[in-house]
């Protein structure tokens, strides 16, 4: 075959040929011929059709560039993926406020290659000691809401400290180096971000500390491409950097904390902060096609995405085909049955009466199991009984050690409880929204009690040669109650559907919201949407309905595949 080097060569032998036509004959070797090529394989239904970033020896997704950016130098300078991950987390809480900051909590599992084990944090803060049901029953509250009353124990700092003394190379203070210097210099704000920002302008404007903050001369929100800087967050992280979290949890930071509460009627006592201490745990898992998904254990809502898969095992839902109706309507309906537990036997760990181990064991799964319809949508499910003989960045990150990490920080709610206290630069959560007012349960609200949390970093391990378990895929999908069923239906994507891992994000979704109702993205078609009707559910207005935001860095060979989800602002970038 000829190369493409020799046709001009071969063109300049044949003078007096028109100009059109040489430049056919130039073009010719660039052109399918049906028998020299292949045709390409045919991508999946998608939003945006990128293609997933290969690099040989490191990769970080983050949901913003400028996150990216600084975790990749850190890989670049000899960082590992645990310092990428908490210098990036650093950035984020200035570049996407209202989602994440050291106001609010952390969650990881990480794979540690010397080690060669998985291991899990959870550095979720506390309730108040002056948290009780009998005082907010007297305050008139017949549930919690966002504000002073909801703010719980900051956990985020504690994490990021954590991660770096046990596994990084960094100290806190050069993981914080980047975020300081972009922090007064400023930065220009991302599309997606500049949105969710400004639609949350009534509620900053209702704190002092939030609207001198985050919103431009205290009335308005930063556009799209126009410069922020918050120097009360520099300062902040200096003097975290220069004391250690120890200005946080009981020093002067936490003292300015607790006061600007506790003139607002807050829970929060200094002892508290004082008391917080992390929790190093172990990882509980489910198998599923040769993978075994890993989560972190209650109090958290990742026992939902095991207990999804667990429910799905038997059925053949490669055959269904992917997000066909019949697909779809079994994951919704494997996720009703997740959730209604949920609700039922989740909260602090040191409160549950069923284990994950129990609620992920055969009979109370098969007792679940039995109650999918696989014709009809169930309107209202009850949880299972007890068998007996638990809004967000995430990034994952990888270094050429073999190191991984899947990494989650909120706030809760956009902007979290809507409180800045005056010159810290940072919102504080409202994380204690997640307790229950009714008595008798795991989750019920307690003094220093872990209330349910939505963040949920996964994990996928898959058997090497020797049958091990070796680390394949650090993955999550962001957003509320959407973190769960979004997990399985990326993993699903990859193990039933072949898909890579940016085309795994990148497909269509289904949302569970309650009862009959469901949304699903754009791509899934009409004809779908009909049949799921005759089953029974009710399809809402996918507009303003959030599908999550997705983030993965997953092995592949001897370098690592990452993607980033184009419903967010962020990248995948590797080196």
């Amino acid at each position: 075959m000829r190369s493409m080097d020799s046709a001009p060569t071969a063109i300049a032998l044949l003078p007096g040929l028109p100009l059109v036509l040489i430049t056919a004959l130039i073009l010719l070797p660039l052109l399918p011929t049906g028998c020299s090529r292949e045709p390409e394989p045919e991508r999946p239904s998608t939003l945006a059709g990128r293609s997933a970033v290969h690099a040989p020896h490191g990769a970080i997704a983050t949901s913003q560039p400028l996150a990216s950016s600084a975790g990749l130098a850190v890989l670049q300078n000899g960082g590992n993926a645990i310092d990428a991950a908490v210098t990036a987390a650093a950035v984020l809480a200035l570049v996407e406020p209202h989602m994440t900051g050291p106001g609010g909590d952390v969650f990881a599992l990480l794979w540690s290659e010397s080690e060669e084990r998985l291991v899990g944090l959870n550095a979720s803060g506390r309730s108040g000691s002056l948290m009780t049901r009998e005082e907010l029953v007297s305050r008139g509250r017949d549930r919690i809401r966002s504000g002073p009353e909801a703010v719980t124990v900051p956990g985020a700092v504690s994490g990021w400290a954590a991660l770096l003394e046990r596994y990084g190379t960094l100290t806190l203070a050069e993981a914080l180096a980047p975020a300081i210097r972009l922090a007064e210099e400023g930065f220009p704000v991302s599309p997606i971000i500049a949105r969710q920002w400004a639609a949350q302008t009534r509620k900053l404007q209702r704190d002092e500390g939030a609207a001198a903050t985050y919103l431009l001369e205290g009335e308005r929100a930063p556009r799209a491409g126009e410069w922020f800087r918050n120097p009360d967050l520099a300062a902040t992280y200096r003097l975290l950097a220069h004391r250690g979290p120890g200005a946080l949890y009981g020093g002067e930071l936490g003292e300015r904390i607790v006061d600007h509460l506790a003139d607002r009627d807050g829970f929060l006592t200094l002892e508290d902060l004082r008391s917080h201490t992390v929790a190093w745990v172990e990882p509980v898992s489910a198998d599923y096609g040769g993978v075994t998904l890993w989560e972190l254990p209650p109090n958290g809502q990742g026992i939902a995405a095991l207990e999804m898969l667990r429910i799905l095992e038997p059925f053949d839902l490669q055959a269904m085909g992917h997000n066909s109706p019949e697909y779809l309507h079994h994951l919704i309906e494997a996720k009703k049955l997740a959730f209604a537990d949920l609700g039922r036997w989740v909260g602090d760990p040191d409160h549950l009466e069923l284990t994950p181990a129990e609620i992920l064991a055969e009979p109370f799964i098969e007792s679940r199991r039995d109650l999918l319809d696989p014709r009809r949508a169930a309107e209202r499910v009850e949880p299972g009984e007890a068998v007996t003989a638990s809004d967000t960045i995430y990034l994952s990150a990888a270094d050429d050690e073999g190191n991984m990490i899947s990494f989650i920080n909120s706030v809760y709610d956009y902007f979290g409880s809507g409180i800045v206290v005056p010159g810290t630069g940072f919102i504080l959560q409202d994380r204690g929204v997640g307790f229950t007012m009714t008595p008798d349960l795991p989750n019920t609200v307690a003094p220093r009690k872990r209330p349910f949390h939505t963040l949920i970093p996964g994990f996928a391990t898959r058997p090497g040669p020797d049958g091990v378990p070796e680390p394949w895929l650090a993955f999550g999908v962001m957003g509320g109650s959407m973190q769960p069923q979004g997990h399985v239906q990326v993993l699903l994507n990859m193990i039933l559907f072949d898909m890579d891992v940016q085309d795994a994000i990148d497909a269509p979704r289904f949302r569970h919201l309650s009862g009959l109702r469901i949304v699903l993205e754009a791509p899934i078609g009409e004809e779908v949407r009909r049949a799921l009707e005759r089953m029974g559910h009710m399809i809402g207005n996918e507009r303003g309905s959030s599908f999550g935001g997705g983030q993965a860095v997953m092995k592949h060979g001897p370098g690592w595949a990452a993607g980033s989800d184009p419903r967010k602002d962020g990248m995948a970038v590797g080196y």
